[in-house]
């Protein structure tokens, strides 16, 4: 059965899978890789993996996809807008870096949905709304089957939706009080005064009974609980995907996200929105891009 490479470029890391048409993994791995002082590492630690799969899939010229950060051009040929992280990486052409073959590049949020969509938690439904909660939040949508990308490719940033108008501080489009900023990893230190500098930690003191982790913790809930809400009114979607590795907290965050869910939102008829948790974790960039090219290369 023809392989599918799939490649999750990140600044930190590179991932890679190797499937078939069903989803299934027939190799997988990563590299570590490096952004920081605006370092072009991740270029050649994607090629490296991009050589590492082709050689395992016995393929000549591979189908691939690419997940990256940022927003991808219509073409999908290339991540067009990235301010701030992995320098380099707009407007680079991965078709004649990687050599040969068709290659197509789309956000590594959309990926993560077409891997849940395609294989995952989300098989068989028609519309879909994935959150990522990592380090930010990213998302995705799914409407009748297909990827929604909206005018510019540009759909699905729900990290940058506001939960909290009050505040001053902005994210990176300007908007203040972002579900991002809210629960992304990357403001937890702020968030609770400086004394956890990880999600992790913070939920494994929530666990222990601390009141101000608890505090923490729970209101970043209540706002993703409200985020959730507000998506539900606006698409009406089958389910909404938790995936990232904040959902790692488990029972820690399913349960108050649920009891949040029964005082917010709003279910006529008694219609209540599946929440459901992604089956890829770490590999769902990966996964989703191959799963992205397959369906592209069947147009």
């Amino acid at each position: 059965m023809k392989k599918v490479i799939g490649i999750d470029v990140g600044g930190t890391m590179v991932k890679g899978a190797l499937i078939d048409a069903t989803g299934e993994i027939a190799h997988q791995d990563c590299f570590p890789t490096n952004d920081k002082d605006s370092s072009p590492e991740w270029m050649e630690t994607a090629r490296e993996m991009h050589r590492l799969l082709k050689e395992r899939s016995g393929c000549e010229n591979c189908l691939t996809g690419i997940a990256a950060p940022g927003i991808a051009n219509s073409e999908h040929t290339a991540i067009a807008f990235m301010p701030g992280r992995l320098a380099g990486i707009e407007n680079f052409h991965w078709g004649e870096y990687l050599g040969g073959g068709e290659v197509f590049v789309l956000n590594d949020a959309h990926a993560a949905l077409m891997a849940e969509s395609s294989f995952g938690a989300g098989k068989g439904l028609m519309n879909i709304v994935l959150l990522t909660l990592g380090t930010g939040v990213g998302g995705g949508i799914l409407i009748n089957g297909k990827l929604y990308t909206g005018q510019g490719l540009m759909a699905g940033h729900l990290g940058h939706i506001t939960v909290n108008s009050a505040v001053d501080e902005t994210g990176i489009t300007g908007s203040p009080g972002t579900l991002e900023q809210a629960i992304g990893n990357t403001t937890v230190g702020r968030r609770s005064s400086g004394r956890f500098d990880s999600t992790s930690r913070l939920v494994e003191a929530y666990d222990k009974g601390d009141s101000f982790a608890a505090y923490v913790w729970l209101d970043s809930v209540r706002k993703l609980a409200l985020a959730i809400c507000s998506i539900s009114n606006a698409i009406s979607p089958d389910a909404v995907i938790l995936g990232g590795g904040i959902t790692n907290a488990g029972e820690s965050l399913f349960r108050p996200l649920s009891e949040f869910l029964d005082v917010y939102e709003w279910r006529p008829g008694g219609k209540k929105t599946q929440i459901l948790q992604a089956q890829y974790s770490e590999l769902s960039g990966a996964v989703g891009a191959a799963a992205f090219a397959l369906a592209r290369s069947r147009k």
